[in-house]
């Protein structure tokens, strides 16, 4: 019994990396310990799973017919993987309404947030609610992307140190 689950591991496996292969904007290594590491050409961020921790993948398509992947894992979490990034589902967070920012982010949209993040904290009428909920916004990507397997650790330092240039200005 155990051969036919890493037959179904290795075929899962397969599916994902002949995909990546396909794509245009991502790459995969795998070492010999099953470890496979997907990088995103866009950003250069990198998402690294174990081949034993695969549920299942499943062939999709979206809205406009371009092929995507949903791997599944075991542990309940899940990425989308399209011709150029790896999509991923952000954090529910108290206070920041979920239906106001998209179902599936990408780590570059960190960097539309932050911008806008910046923008907004450096504005002269300086909205305090709109600096909180791009917070929010910025912070949910973040845990969700480490929830799946990225390291963005980088990007939490961007916002501590913006967060503290911006109490320096104002003090």
């Amino acid at each position: 019994m155990s051969n036919s689950k890493s037959k179904s591991t290795h075929a899962e496996l397969d599916h994902i990396l002949n995909f990546v292969d396909s794509s245009k904007g991502l790459r995969a290594k795998m070492n010999d310990t099953g470890r496979v590491q997907l990088r995103q050409d866009l950003d250069g961020k990198l998402f690294t799973f174990s081949s034993q921790d695969v549920n299942e993948v499943l062939h999709r398509a979206d809205s406009e017919g371009k092929a995507f992947l949903q791997v599944n894992f075991k542990n309940g979490s899940k990425i989308l993987l399209t011709e150029t990034l790896i999509g991923f589902k952000p954090v529910e967070t108290l206070g920041l309404d979920m239906s106001r920012i998209p179902k599936v982010v990408t780590t570059p949209d960190l960097v539309s947030v932050y911008d806008a993040l910046e923008e907004s904290m450096g504005a002269d009428n300086g909205n305090d609610t709109e600096v909180e909920i791009l917070k929010k916004v910025y912070l949910a990507i973040i845990t969700g992307g480490e929830k799946v397997g990225f390291d963005l650790m980088a990007e939490r330092k961007w916002l501590n140190r913006l967060l503290a240039s911006k109490l320096k200005a104002s003090a």
